[in-house]
């Protein structure tokens, strides 16, 4: 298989083997639609479609591209896995493909080996749609897997497209300089612009900014910077100019290290592959080893014509030992499943991610945007005496309307949703660190924390008892003052979807432990556990690190982890953990990271996945097992076990309907998933 390179890179270059394989199968595909009409054209419509003289020949002409050419890559592999011991499912269909290729290419080129009982109308039967439809499939399923490979490197790209391709450095003469990102070392100062991004990890040494790290804590309120703070590179700086050290550039740098992260977690190999080459390990060399042992005993023992019953049942036994069953059995059950789960709101990246849910004992949820609707809202409006409920509101909005912070939009929705017209603002300010500030229709407004009370000349004490409440609760709060007066709080909390106690409960009613990760402070964190219940332990004031961390630790004491998030910061404990779930209201990255995206963003789709998973492990159990039955039975009878009491003989033919009757009952069993009730 091709190699890929181990450090991830910006560049945005086809993945050639992708390029071939989709080549490959998009003409084997075309190629497969004449040769099953042609094969099966008498018992779908009753008659040839082409001269039975020919048909042979014709079909030949159609399947050796497919064999020859389209598939050579699985000959390739297949090849490769018998000289080094490691028989694989590419074993399996080199010499399943082989032997009914080959078959039917003798029987077209020497029809007379053939003894008069293995003709049918006088004609030696062949079989090159088996041979063409399995190359075909397998090839779709090689490009699918490509195609996965290929978003997860656009999704590792877009996460690296975060930082700056620039910087500004300062000279020794304190002029700046543009420089490229790979031209910054460790003990550069940088200028960072309000409202750019950090362009390396470093420490401010002069300025004082709100800086937005939402993409390092999945947090949306904004983290006051001043010096000696640390600055994470791609974070983006608020309202304030920052002079930052670098102290950790290029593959240092915390993006960078959740990049390699996440791009090492996605390498990793999926069990249910180990599971198919476990089983095709010892059933390859037994089904080979039983057909040599047919041709030989046939060939020394067996009735005339020795050496065409010899061969005839050999091939009978590679025939309806064709690994069609066993290679349908997994990707069947995963088709169905993973179209399944999309009409229940849950969308399977790959067959790992559901045989994982199906063993998973503990699930791991990040708070903001998973347990809580990620989108801060006004929880209480608190006037003091004498100040009018709406007038609190519309002065507040009016001033925060000035300001991009998110807990100032939460105020400005909340007086739209009730009708509420804010004034004019003048003499807008914003005070770093303790709020803001403005003249609305007259009137001085001014909002932010305790210390900006203070510096106005206010006493904060006679709403320090509400404030303490609603904080215990997880809610931000904001005092506000009208003309030298306090006049209120306004308490935003970012709100607990409606589902997520319901949720909970149904998933520890599945006998799932529940982890809870965040960024988030301490209280509240601990204030919104209790809120849904359940939960039965919280890690808080988390980095990206940390919460990959925390999963390592879960696993390495033998936990089966799942992790839900939505947010850039949680991409590395998502491809962390055995599975990782991402809401489909979050981030791209953390989308293309996980194995499962619920799309609506509904924890409650959790259950429906866990309960998917469990449904099409055990279809896929069942299909293996019913691929195996069609084997354990159909192999000694082709090979003439029943001969010497009942002269009875499987000819290719009706080795040839087996094999298609065990693909045909797989792909039944498969299709009830679809109507599984999740």
């Amino acid at each position: 298989m091709a190699l890929e390179s181990e450090e991830p890179t910006q560049d945005d270059v086809p993945n050639p083997e992708l390029v071939d394989f989709t080549r490959r199968a998009w003409i084997a595909a075309a190629l497969s639609v004449p040769l099953l009409a042609i094969s099966m054209g008498a018992e779908m419509i009753g008659r040839q479609l082409v001269p039975s003289g020919i048909d042979p020949w014709v079909q030949l002409v159609l399947t050796a591209p497919i064999v020859l050419w389209a598939g050579w890559p699985f000959f390739q592999r297949g090849w490769k896995s018998i000289v080094t011991r490691h028989p694989n499912m590419f074993t399996l269909v080199s010499i399943g493909v082989g032997s009914a290729f080959s078959y039917s290419l003798i029987a077209t080129i020497a029809p007379a080996l053939f003894p008069p009982s293995f003709r049918m109308h006088g004609i030696v039967p062949v079989y090159y749609e088996a041979a063409g439809v399995v190359v075909t499939l397998v090839l779709m399923g090689q490009v699918l897997e490509l195609q996965a490979r290929a978003a997860t490197g656009r999704a590792i790209r877009a996460l690296m497209d975060l930082t700056p391709k620039t910087a500004r450095r300062l000279r020794s003469d304190g002029s700046e300089e543009e420089v490229g990102l790979a031209e910054v070392a460790t003990g550069d100062r940088l200028r960072v612009r309000p409202g750019e991004a950090m362009p390396v990890d470093g420490v401010v040494v002069e300025g004082k900014s709100s800086v937005d790290e939402s993409m390092i804590t999945g947090e949306p309120t904004p983290v006051l910077k001043h010096s000696a703070a640390q600055a994470t590179g791609g974070t983006i700086n608020g309202t304030g100019s920052l002079l930052i050290e670098a102290r950790a550039v290029g593959a240092d740098t915390v993006l960078s290290r959740i990049v390699k992260m996440v791009a090492e977690a996605q390498r990793s190999r999926a069990p249910i592959q180990a599971i198919a080459d476990r089983v095709s390990g010892w059933f390859v060399p037994l089904v080979v080893g039983i057909a040599v042992l047919t041709f030989v005993i046939w060939n020394f023992v067996g009735p005339e014509p020795r050496f065409g019953h010899a061969l005839l049942n050999a091939i009978a036994v590679l025939i309806i030992a064709c690994p069609c069953a066993l290679g349908l059995a997994t990707p069947m059950s995963i088709m169905v499943g993973t179209g399944r789960g999309a009409r229940a709101g849950v969308l399977i990246k790959n067959a790992e991610a559901l045989q994982m849910m199906d063993s998973v004992d503990t699930l791991v949820i990040d708070k903001t945007g998973t347990l809580t609707e990620g989108r801060p809202k006004v929880a209480a409006i608190e006037p003091v005496k004498g100040i009018d409920r709406d007038a609190l509101l519309a002065a507040a909005a009016a001033v925060e309307g000035q300001s991009e912070h998110p807990l100032a939009r939460a105020i400005v929705v909340a007086a739209q949703e009730e009708g509420l017209v804010p004034g004019n603002v003048e003499q807008f300010e914003s005070q770093t660190g303790l709020g803001v500030s403005g003249c609305v229709d007259g009137k001085v407004v001014v909002l932010g924390n305790a210390a900006q009370m203070t510096r106005i000349g206010l006493d904060a004490a006679p709403l320090a008892e509400a404030g303490a409440r609603y904080r215990a609760a997880g809610a931000g709060v904001m005092l506000v003052a009208i003309d030298g007066h306090l006049a209120g709080l306004l308490a935003v909390a970012d709100p607990i979807r409606a589902s997520a106690r319901d949720a909970i409960a149904a998933l520890k009613a599945e006998g799932l432990r529940i982890v809870m990760l965040t960024g988030d402070a301490e209280a509240t964190a601990q204030a919104v556990a209790k809120a849904i219940g359940g939960i039965d332990e919280v890690h808080a004031g988390l980095k990206p690190e940390d919460k990959a961390r925390i999963i390592g630790e879960l696993k390495a004491k033998g936990a089966k982890v799942a992790m839900a998030g939505d947010g850039i910061n949680d991409a590395p404990a998502l491809a962390a953990a055995d599975v990782g779930v991402a809401m489909g209201t979050g981030t791209d990255v953390a989308i293309k990271s996980a194995g499962m995206t619920l799309t609506n963003g509904d924890l409650s789709a959790m259950v429906r996945a866990r309960r998917l998973a469990k449904a099409t492990m055990r279809n896929i159990r069942q299909n293996l097992f019913f691929s195996f039955v069609f084997n354990g039975v159909g192999v000694p009878l082709a090979a003439g076990v029943l001969y010497p009491m009942t002269g009875l003989l499987l000819s290719p033919m009706i080795a040839g309907a087996a094999m298609a009757l065990s693909s045909f009952t797989v792909v039944t069993n498969a299709l009830r998933l679809s109507r599984a009730k999740l």
